[in-house]
């Protein structure tokens, strides 16, 4: 191997390096939007502070990672358990912003599928922890996958809006029908708003896998819990008078979000390995 082959291998190892240091930043900052949108807080100020006592952080002990580590995941003010989400957040996004790389090399796709991780981290624990799937992210994230999908063309272009459009058309009408079998909301509200969002970054051929993926997972997942636990998860933090979540109910946004990389990261990885008759599924 020439001198020029190695130095571009170590460049490239260099900027995957950095990369995923970037993901560990943003998942640092994704943090702070987990705990504060959806309590209406703004993202900007305060700074960062304790979970616990609301101390400000200094600079060294908002280290992703390892702050947490080297506190030993506590407060070093109130001495207080910070919880394993935040390093586990700041560890998820880095690996998802390398493994982007490692899909799309480094061209303008990769923008699309960082920033798509960016919306789908908070939206899956926030949903986990509050049943919610804010409108301050849904709704930008929206226009985001339509605006970024402009510089790849007309076609592209039109595939994402009719992805948007579509999968908030067809989410919708299930959850109208589902609210006049049952006589109450049968799907969640926010559901439809993520489902556009993927929908405009990953086009309307995504539609299909994305239902039968996230579905799929969903009830395995799901069934499996109940079996093993008597409940679908752990007991939801209501937001709302007029629902609050059952024993047996299972946030569906998560399962979105989950197909939603799976179709992002192993699109073309599916298209080889699934039979003809389902190749639909991989977009």
């Amino acid at each position: 191997m020439s001198n020029l082959s190695v130095t571009a291998v170590w460049i490239d190892a260099w900027a995957a390096v950095g990369l995923s240091f970037f993901g560990l930043l943003i998942g640092s900052f994704l943090n702070v939007v987990i705990a504060r949108v959806p309590l209406d807080q703004s993202i900007v100020r305060p700074r960062s502070r304790c979970p616990q006592c609301s101390r400000s952080l200094a600079w060294y002990e908002n280290i992703p990672v390892l702050s947490w580590l080297y506190l030993r995941g506590r407060c070093r003010g109130c001495r207080k358990p910070i919880s394993v989400r935040y390093p586990l957040v700041e560890l998820l996004t880095g690996f998802l912003f390398l493994a982007c790389l490692r899909r799309f090399g480094w061209n303008y796709e990769l923008v699309l599928a960082l920033v798509l991780v960016t919306l789908l981290v908070p939206l899956t624990f926030i949903d986990l922890e509050h049943w919610l799937l804010p409108l301050a992210l849904t709704l930008p994230g929206i226009v985001l996958g339509l605006g970024l999908s402009i510089p790849l063309g007309l076609e592209r272009f039109r595939d994402a809006c009719l992805g948007a459009a579509v999968a908030f058309t067809a989410f919708w009408g299930l959850e109208w029908i589902g609210q006049k079998i049952f006589k109450k909301e049968a799907l969640g509200g926010g559901d439809k708003f993520q489902l556009a969002l993927l929908g405009s970054f990953l086009t309307v051929k995504s539609l299909l896998g994305l239902i039968f993926l996230s579905s799929f997972q969903g009830a395995l997942i799901g069934s499996s819990l109940l079996v093993l636990r008597g409940r679908a998860g752990p007991a939801p933090v209501a937001h709302s008078d007029e629902w609050v979540p059952g024993p047996t109910n299972l946030p569906f946004g998560p399962w979105l979000a989950l197909a939603g990389l799976e179709l992002l990261l192993f699109g073309p990885w599916l298209q080889r390995v699934l039979p003809a008759g389902l190749r639909l599924l991989a977009g």
